[in-house]
């Protein structure tokens, strides 16, 4: 059934089409059906893919308790997935903007007090009996459900994003406990392969994927000690790449926990994650499996 625990944020996301950065003062712009309202985050984003592929999630978030609170719950509901798990209990909802245009992107993220709060960690014990393995996102509320999570002898994976430093501070408690590690190679550019083989004797992990943006992914894999570089493809034209790193990791998860296979997986990873980009959304895009594996490349 392929359930998978997700811990991860999410908000409400506007998304503003503009023309070129950098962005030209006017003191007003009509970009018809080029601004719009969703819900998102990274959280969210990987919990929904998962869902459309074909998963089962069991997603632990939190939100605040305004009035967004109820569109965020039904937005949940309606995709089919459990929002017992979203908690109301920060004051406001995290909110963010992105304006892009077909090759970049800025976000401004009010992330409000997030990092300010915890998760119950006694909720791990009603569902872990029910899940696989666990996707962790680098949240501070995230970090408490390491240790628990580990103790039950389940898999995590995580996605640390943006990462310069193998001991950064912030970032160091999911490194370690991690067994499936994603990251980007935005700070480490041209040195993606000595930091990967850094990363994997620091913290042993058992796959490392570095995110190579339109070049495509690099993957280790501990047994076999093996790194591979697997090129971007392209399946349909690139509207927004907002949330294309999620749908590259959250697909990944999805065939792995399926199959082992993290040869295959990474594949179809990469496909999922082309197709996802035609969309305006970091939320939008997702293909169900057996439409996925009609695409060929």
């Amino acid at each position: 059934m392929n359930n998978i625990l997700v811990s991860g944020h999410i908000g409400v996301e506007i998304t503003a089409k503009i023309d070129r950065f950098p962005v030209k003062y006017t003191p007003i712009d009509y970009e018809f059906y080029g601004v719009n309202s969703t819900i998102a985050g990274v959280g969210y984003n990987i919990a929904k893919a998962i869902k459309t592929l074909g998963g089962n999630p069991t997603f632990f978030s939190v939100i605040g308790n305004d009035i967004y609170k109820d569109i965020i719950k039904n937005e949940i509901e309606n995709i089919g997935i459990n929002n017992e798990y979203v908690l109301p209990i920060m004051e406001n909802t995290s909110q963010s903007v992105i304006l892009y245009n077909e090759n970049k992107r800025k976000i401004i993220l009010d992330l409000k007090n997030v990092q300010e709060i915890k998760y119950p960690v006694e909720k791990v014990d009603e569902v872990i009996s029910t899940v696989d393995m666990a996707i962790l996102c680098n949240i501070n509320y995230s970090r408490e459900l390491l240790k628990k999570i580990k103790g039950y002898g389940k898999t995590i994976a995580t996605d640390v994003h943006v990462l310069n430093d193998i001991d950064d501070k912030y970032n160091k408690d999911f490194l370690a406990y991690s067994d499936i590690l994603f990251l980007s190679n935005e700070k480490i550019l041209g040195k993606e392969e000595v930091f990967l083989k850094k990363i994997a004797v620091a913290y042993n992990n058992k796959i490392i994927v570095i995110g190579l943006g339109e070049n495509g992914v690099l993957m280790y894999v501990r047994e076999g000690s093996k790194t591979e570089h697997y090129p971007a493809v392209k399946t349909r034209n690139i509207v927004n790449t907002i949330g294309a790193g999620d749908a590259l990791f959250s697909s990944f998860i999805y065939f792995y926990n399926k199959t082992k296979d993290a040869y295959y997986s990474i594949e179809k990873a990469i496909i999922f994650a082309s197709y996802k980009i035609g969309e305006k959304g970091a939320a939008q895009g997702f293909l169900p499996e057996d439409e996925l594996l009609k695409i060929k490349i």
